[in-house]
């Protein structure tokens, strides 16, 4: 999600029940933190543990980062890595077109060969609720090892208010956590803000104690950090290995 502090989104005045009910039923944080300005290195960050010195939102053509990223380490243990892209009219697209941003697709801009086939292959449009790419994977029970899944500009509030976004999670979480897949009890899902800090985030998992909450100062290392752990990837990337897990708070 886009550009909201945390009390835009989980104070009690905003516009956004589903956004609020699940920091009440499931993990939440009001104090996450933005790890670069504007919205790409953050996004790079979460995956590959550093911004790579990136401090605007240019196209993958001005930002081409041959560094180890985590959809290449779970490939590397036998695993599968998606990204599903709201609003993106082909694979792995390279440059931004109506509410489809590239800046918000951090595996477009990794460009080791192996990378880049896998990025051809793996980084797909999301789809809609009834049919598409996320939808199908749930329903035939193939969701992958690791799933990066980015609303369109209006639906990560970016260009639209909270209430759009709040209800888009609603529908989305809604289908995730209504399937085979969630229920079988090994998937956990983060619901993420780039910036500005501090920023909200949601844990949904059924290992986490609902209500449970925390004032660390977690970011997109620590959320680094954590997935990879629940993938049992031994190496940390970058600012990963001296960030703080979320893993003992929110019982993951």
């Amino acid at each position: 999600m886009e550009n909201h502090r945390a009390d835009q989104v989980l104070d009690s005045s905003a516009d956004t029940p589903f956004e609020q009910d699940l920091a009440r039923l499931c993990g939440s944080t009001t104090t996450y933190h933005a790890v670069g300005s504007p919205s790409l290195p953050n996004y790079l960050a979460a995956v590959s543990g550093d911004t790579h010195h990136v401090d605007d939102d240019g196209y993958p053509a001005a930002h081409p980062i041959s560094a180890d990223n985590l959809f290449r380490q779970v490939r590397a243990q036998g695993g599968t890595a998606r990204s599903y892209e709201e609003s993106m009219s082909g694979t792995c697209k390279q440059t931004s077109d109506g509410l489809y941003a590239v800046k918000h697709n951090p595996e477009a801009y990794f460009v080791d060969p192996a990378d880049r086939d896998a990025c051809q292959r793996d980084n797909v449009p999301l789809g809609t609720l009834t049919a598409g790419p996320l939808h199908d994977d749930l329903v035939a029970g193939r969701l992958p090892t690791f799933a990066f899944v980015t609303p369109n500009l209006c639906n990560d509030t970016h260009d639209c208010d909270v209430a759009t976004g709040d209800r888009w999670l609603e529908d989305w979480v809604g289908l995730i956590t209504d399937s085979d897949t969630f229920r079988a009890g090994s998937t956990a899902v983060f619901v993420v803000w780039d910036e500005p800090t501090p920023m909200p985030m949601l844990v949904i998992a059924p290992s986490v104690r609902p209500g449970t909450t925390s004032t660390s100062t977690w970011d997109h290392y620590s959320l680094l950090r954590t997935t990879e752990e629940l993938l049992s990837i031994p190496e940390l990337l970058g600012h990963a290995a001296t960030a703080t897990s979320m893993r003992d708070t929110y019982g993951l």
